[in-house]
Parts: structure tokens; C-alpha cells; sequence
């Protein structure tokens, strides 16, 4: 009797739209590993610009796989694989050659910190379930996600680059920042889910006006743009807490309306 082998298949071919989503996950893979040869050729200004592109093809594809039907199981576990070497290697690479290595081994720690904080963060996030008595959580991340806490750690880099401010003893300051970025990802601190927000078709005219600003600062003063939107990002993680804070209480005083109710 002869054994049959299995046929490992990427795209399933019940389900081919999942080679767009798939495709661009991919391509950020390529991204992430791309900024580390641009920071070993101490061209740190590309590698930032890879990490910016390979986070918005993060929040592209999974939005794309929702929106043509093309989620699947393998797609899940690329994005994850992809977001630890984007987001949890490459800027933990990035600023060690930048300025972590004078610290020596303490440089390398942090490194390695940041590197496994950000796969335990990733791991409980495709563990994460959401019950259907509180679907408001969609709207949370529990702890900081893995993009934003790349463009986090890199801050004192994009600082540099823009020339807004002069500081001293960068190896430092990095080191605090990589620090608390690692312990903000495997907190259970409620951040917003930026892909999952919801516009109003009436406003809609006045996001698409946004971005379209938005780009221009970024094509014009590339760093300066994206140090203060990680500046905007940090001011929100508290105004976050005591938002989920509230949506708490007031789904948990519904909740004892309805047993009131029911007795």
C-alpha cells in the first residue's frame, strides 16, 4: 500500500483570494529583513523608512484579507511570524548598531529583551478571544502592538534623523525607551486597535482630506512627522486606559440591569 504524502500548500485552493493578503504579508517580511542590511550599512534613514512601510503593510493586509473573503489560517500565522522578525528583530537590530552596542552586552540584553517581550506579546494576542457579551473589546489591544511598539523604540533614532532637538548619551535614553516598550508590550495596558476603527461614510471625505495632509508632512519632513505622530501615539495610551476603563464599568452596570431585570 503505498502512503500518501501531504502536499504542503501556502495558498489553499478552496480559497486563492488569500494570495493577495499573503503576498503583502510577505513583503513585509522583506522589509523587516531589508532594514537590518540598510542599519548594518549604517544607513539608518532607509531603515527607519522600511520598518514605516513594512508596519503599513501590517495593517494593509489584514484589512484586504477581510474585505475580498481571503482570511485563512496560514495567513494568521504569517502575519505573527512576520511581525516578530518586522517589528520584535529588525528594530532591536536597528538600534543596537545604531547605539545599543556601546553599552557592550548590556546593549545585546536589551536587544534580546525587547526581541522576546515582543513574541510573548504576539502569542497571547492569537490566544486572545473576545465573548460575544463584549464585543467593545475589538476596539482594545491588551498591552502595546508590536508595530507601534517598533516605531516606540525607534523614536530616539527618528529624533536624530529629524534634527528637531540635540540630546546626549543616546545609548541611554535607548535603552530606557527599549526597556519600557518591552514591558508596555506584555502589559495587559488597553491600547487602541487603529485597524479596526470605524468611520462614518459623512466623514469619510474629511479622513481621505487627513491623509492626504498627512502624507504630504510625511513626504516633506519625513522624520519630523514621524517623531510627533509616536509623541501623539504615547499621549494616547493613557487617554486608552481610561477610555476601556469606562466602557468597562458601563458594560458591566448593563449587564446587572439585565439580571435585575430577570429576577
Amino acid at each position: 500500500m503505498i502512503e500518501q504524502k501531504k502536499e504542503f500548500k501556502l495558498i489553499s485552493k478552496k480559497n486563492p483570494k488569500s494570495l493577495l493578503p499573503n503576498t503583502l504579508t510577505i513583503f513585509g517580511v522583506c522589509l523587516g529583513l531589508s532594514s537590518i542590511k540598510f542599519a548594518i550599512d549604517t544607513n539608518y534613514a532607509m531603515a527607519v523608512i522600511a520598518i514605516g512601510f513594512a508596519a503599513i503593510l501590517d495593517t494593509l493586509d489584514g484589512r484586504v484579507a477581510r474585505l475580498i473573503k481571503g482570511t485563512s489560517k496560514v495567513g494568521k500565522e504569517l502575519d505573527s511570524l512576520t511581525d516578530v522578525i518586522s517589528f520584535g528583530v529588525a528594530p532591536g537590530f536597528i538600534m543596537y548598531f545604531w547605539t545599543l552596542n556601546e553599552l557592550g552586552k548590556f546593549g545585546w540584553m536589551f536587544v534580546l529583551i525587547y526581541a522576546v517581550c515582543c513574541a510573548l506579546r504576539l502569542a497571547r494576542f492569537n490566544l486572545t478571544i473576545i465573548e460575544d457579551s463584549e464585543t467593545w473589546k475589538i476596539n482594545f489591544f491588551e498591552g502595546v502592538p508590536s508595530p507601534a511598539a517598533a516605531g516606540l523604540v525607534l523614536l530616539p533614532l527618528i529624533l536624530n534623523l529629524s534634527g528637531l532637538f540635540v540630546l546626549e548619551n543616546y545609548a541611554t535614553i535607548s535603552s530606557i525607551v527599549i526597556l519600557t516598550t518591552s514591558l508596555l508590550m506584555i502589559s495587559k495596558i488597553p491600547t487602541y486597535s487603529l485597524k479596526r476603527i470605524l468611520i462614518p461614510r459623512n466623514l469619510a471625505i474629511f479622513l481621505l482630506l487627513g491623509i492626504g495632509v498627512y502624507l504630504s508632512l510625511v513626504i516633506f519632513y519625513t522624520f519630523e512627522t514621524l517623531f510627533f505622530t509616536g509623541l501623539i501615539y504615547i499621549l494616547l495610551i493613557p487617554i486608552s486606559f481610561f477610555h476601556y476603563r469606562n466602557k468597562k464599568i458601563h458594560a458591566m452596570h448593563n449587564e446587572d440591569e439585565e439580571t435585575e431585570d430577570v429576577l
